[in-house]
């Protein structure tokens, strides 16, 4: 007889059903795992058969073998070793043969019977409440596999023993509640910045409309701390937005104690991050940073210091907002939906834009253009407002505070971002939510302008010699000023802005 349990396989964040069949059959002693297991699944063996002996169970002397089916469809992970155990104890009748029926199961073994929390709990659950199944987790993966329905039944468990005990009657596990992280009370504001207000300017509009952003100033000048500050003025995540951004972190191991957490992403990896670091990979093609920052924030300190071939591999997610992990035997595919923020210094000294200085590397230009250069023009193309950051004098930091802190740009930045949910709603875009995310076709239509900044559009097009996607991340970038003015019509003085933050771009391409 073949005892079958519910399991699941990752492919990105999609949870793929597994069926696990444990046999118990005659002949000499043996416990064989087939079905493409990698290194952590065929290791189970001795974690499961070290676990049902500390359960006070023993293996009985026969040719147990499992499968893992389907038998083309790698399988990876520790998650195997719990649905492995309980379809063995069924099969030796240490559980009812049908405890099990209903049930996606999945949990790592400890050599004493525990049962660890492991990755990707919460996308399992939702894939096993689309199956109208039930599951079986970790104790600790209780509150997360919670969020995915309020029907779902749920047992999690701290050990096997606690899981046999509930199946016969004798202890009772009660449903897990959903947990969120407590908030941590942050003490970055926009108010402790002094001077610079033409960059908090940008970060305001590129906070309003998802737009990228770059910022090129001297070392000392406040990249990192506008940077930083960016969260703070961002509107909280709404429903569908918390449930994206927590599978991608459940499938990365990066929920702790089950509880999610209502905060934007903010990732800030060291510029000597590689190419699998930052878009994904690895042996078990894992999120990168720029899905783990999916609708939130990706900041690039040092931005020209990143391995070229890693920034060039940044192309595709900006445009498309996803990012495709291709693998000789498997490809996934991870969201990837995220504001770019990247600062760097005009040379490699960091002083070309300080009047009257000197560079002992040679010419000002030429160390400026070999500095820059290590940006792709493409990669600068795509993103939307440049600016400069001019270093902070002693008199901006002897002023007193300004009055005006995250609190209130936070709040107009809300108002702007609700203007343009609304009108993609009322197109039946329902999946766009700010202009970042809007395709050309219908930035044409919401964002045309009068007749003055169509004129000045087609003038600056000509002069600075924009893209087609220059264009349109111009277009994305005045309305995104207009929807901030509460104004219908995007205007010449919109488009005029606009541009000024392209002035900056194409210095830096030519440079290039």
């Amino acid at each position: 007889m073949v005892q079958r349990v519910s399991t699941v396989a990752f492919e990105g964040i999609e949870a793929r059903a597994v069926d696990v069949q444990v046999q118990v059959a005659p002949g000499l002693p043996a416990f064989t795992i087939v079905g493409l297991p990698d290194k952590a699944v065929s290791e189970a063996r001795e974690r499961v058969r070290s676990a049902l002996i500390a359960s006070g169970l023993a293996l009985p002397a026969r040719r147990i073998t499992v499968n893992l089916a389907p038998a083309d469809l790698p399988k990876e992970g520790s998650h195997y070793d719990l649905p492995i155990a309980l379809g063995l104890m069924a099969a030796i009748g240490a559980i009812p043969p049908d405890a099990l029926s209903g049930f996606t199961v999945l949990g790592e073994l400890g050599l004493d019977g525990s049962v660890a929390p492991v990755a990707g709990v919460l996308p399992s659950a939702i894939a096993a409440n689309s199956r109208d199944e039930g599951l079986i987790c970790p104790a600790a993966c209780g509150a997360e596999a919670a969020w995915a329905s309020p029907d779902i039944q749920i047992i999690a468990a701290a050990s096997l023993i606690q899981i046999a005990n509930h199946f016969k009657g004798s202890q009772v596990l009660s449903r897990p509640a959903p947990k969120i992280a407590e908030p941590q009370a942050s003490l970055l504001d926009l108010r402790d910045i002094k001077g610079q207000e033409s960059a908090k300017r940008a970060l305001e509009i590129a906070a309003a409309g998802g737009h990228h952003l770059l910022m090129v100033g001297s070392p000392g000048a406040g990249k990192s701390m506008l940077a930083a500050r960016l969260p703070s003025i961002l509107p909280p995540l709404s429903p569908s937005e918390l449930l994206e951004i927590s599978m991608i972190a459940s499938v990365a191991g990066e929920i702790e104690g089950g509880a999610l957490t209502s905060r934007r992403p903010f990732r800030a990896p060291h510029h000597s991050a590689s190419m699998a670091a930052l878009t994904g990979g690895g042996l078990r093609a894992r999120p990168g940073e720029i899905s783990l920052a999916h609708n939130g924030v990706l900041f690039l300190d040092e931005l020209p210091e990143f391995d070229a071939r890693a920034l060039d591999s940044l192309r595709q997610p900006l445009e498309n907002g996803e990012v495709s992990v291709s693998r000789a035997n498997h490809r996934v595919t991870y969201p990837a939906r995220f504001m770019l923020v990247a600062a760097m210094n005009p040379c490699r000294c960091g002083h070309a834009f300080e009047p009257g200085y000197s560079c002992k590397r040679g010419r000002i230009d030429r160390c400026t253009a070999d500095y820059q250069g290590r940006i792709s023009g493409p990669l600068m193309d795509r993103i939307d407002l440049r600016i400069e950051v001019p270093a902070v004098t002693a008199a901006d930091l002897i002023l007193p505070p300004p009055a005006e802190g995250s609190k209130e740009v936070a709040a107009r930045v809300s108002a702007a971002r609700a203007i343009q949910g609304a009108r993609y709603a009322a197109l039946g875009l329902s999946n766009i939510r700010i202009n970042a995310e809007a395709p050309a076709a219908v930035l044409e239509e919401v964002a045309q302008p009068d007749a003055q900044g169509l004129a000045l559009l087609r003038d600056a097009s000509e002069t600075m010699r924009l893209s087609a996607r220059g264009y349109h991340r111009v277009l994305r970038v005045a309305r995104t000023l207009a929807d901030l003015d509460g104004a219908d019509k995007v205007g010449r003085l919109h488009l005029a802005e606009a541009l000024s933050y392209r002035v900056l771009a194409e210095d830096l391409r030519r440079a290039a």
